[in-house]
């Protein structure tokens, strides 16, 4: 799977988890499955008309009816597949109806980007989403360097998950003088090999790093001085040392120094993603001001100039609500632009009778491709920071553009 394709997959899911994650029941009669990766369906599907048995003990004869139903459902949608998806698949079944003695029993069956690794069978008010949260947070890549003077490790974080590339162990003896030596003596002797132990992970480190674009930064830790005395001089190269976001103090060196280091280093993270954000809006906002300012802004205006190649990077608020919404009626089929709220009411301007839904497109993932097909960049950003809440307010589409229409 392409990386474009990969964040197109991701962005979908997490709107889709957001709008599962709104419904409620009245009662515990949201079905939630997950099959793991390389787990039998049929052996899952076998289980659950075991579960049907035990439903029919339900008291309530609503609750057993839709707990019952929501099962059914998933062991038919089941039937529709050969094999196990290569990444797992989840199950969402349930009464979604907001009139109580209504029953609307919708099912939702995911194919995730990550595989899953847990099985479950669960009924509750809501649907338990968390297994599929867990892969939709953020997927920016971080560099991660644990150090000290006996050992060092080398990782790349992805998501949640740590990738150790490289562990070394050091010859570089304590500072307890050997027996026969002078202390001067031994503390040069012990001060070369610790400026060799560090030229080595330095140059180590360089060659992990240099030419990974999508590297975000790289935290640096350890539980003793040696880190700060890695970073200050110059072991990095000028471009790698740049993107160190900070050092943090662990009590342990090794995988669990890194988990450490991730742990005490998400406030650096997190904060690394805000000021790029706030950089990016600041610079859009500059360039507005200016006569000769290469931007735009407006739904309209950006999707014209991309479509003409004079766009760079486009730039989209996360909450925006627009779809690409495709309409059949009597006069035949037709696109629009609308929101989300406004879609279902739709009349034509021809034939004025309401027009049909035939499907949509949320409007990231249509600016998504229409940047792949035009050589641009997207970037989508958050409304939580001043600059995005301002963004927001200016209509939630924006663009660099390369000349000056």
């Amino acid at each position: 799977m392409t990386e474009d394709r990969t964040k197109s997959s991701r962005y979908r899911l997490k709107k889709l988890l957001k709008f599962l994650g709104s419904i409620r029941g009245r009662h515990t009669e949201m079905v939630t499955v997950y099959v793991p990766t390389g787990y039998s369906l049929h052996e899952v599907s076998s289980q659950l008309k075991q579960e049907q048995g035990t439903a029919d003990n339900i008291k309530s004869k609503a609750v057993r009816k839709n707990v019952t139903t929501a099962l059914d459902k998933i062991i038919r949608h089941m039937q529709l597949y050969k094999a196990t998806p290569e990444n797992g698949v989840a199950f969402f079944c349930g009464n979604v109806s907001e009139k109580e003695g209504v029953n609307d029993i919708e099912l939702w069956a995911i194919e995730p980007p990550d595989p899953i690794r847990t099985k479950m069978y669960w009924c509750d008010q809501t649907f338990i989403l968390d297994p599929l949260m867990a892969m939709v947070e953020e997927r920016e890549i971080y560099g991660l360097v644990g150090v000290d003077k006996s050992e060092a490790d080398i990782a790349m974080l992805k998501g949640r998950k740590i990738e150790v590339i490289s562990h070394f162990d050091s010859i570089v003896p304590g500072k307890t003088k050997a027996g026969g030596q002078s202390s001067a003596r031994f503390a040069r002797v012990r001060e070369g090999m610790l400026n060799d132990w560090l030229k080595e992970i330095g140059d180590a480190v360089n060659s992990t790093f240099e030419g990974h674009k999508e590297l975000k930064g790289i935290l640096l830790g350890g539980p003793g001085p040696i880190k700060e005395m890695f970073l200050k001089e110059d072991y990095l190269h000028a471009d790698i040392k740049k993107l160190v976001l900070g050092t943090v103090d662990t009590s342990y060196t090794g995988e669990h120094g890194l988990h450490e280091i991730l742990e005490r280093g998400q406030d650096l993270i997190k904060e690394a993603s805000v000021v790029r954000e706030k950089n990016l809006l600041s610079k859009f906002f500059e360039n507005l001001q200016k006569p000769e300012g290469l931007v735009a802004y407006g739904f309209r205006e950006v999707d014209k100039y991309l479509k003409i190649g004079a766009v760079d990077t486009v730039i989209v608020v996360e909450s925006l609500t627009l779809k690409e919404v495709q309409y059949e009626c009597r006069c035949g089929e037709k696109t629009r632009f609308v929101k989300d709220e406004e879609k279902n009411s739709q009349i034509c301007d021809v034939c004025k009778f309401p027009m049909k839904i035939l499907g949509e497109k949320d409007i990231i993932e249509y600016f998504e491709e229409e940047a792949k097909n035009y050589g641009a960049k997207l970037e989508v950003v958050s409304q939580e920071t001043r600059e995005g809440i301002q963004f927001e307010a200016l209509g939630g589409v924006g663009a660099f553009l390369r000349y000056k229409v």
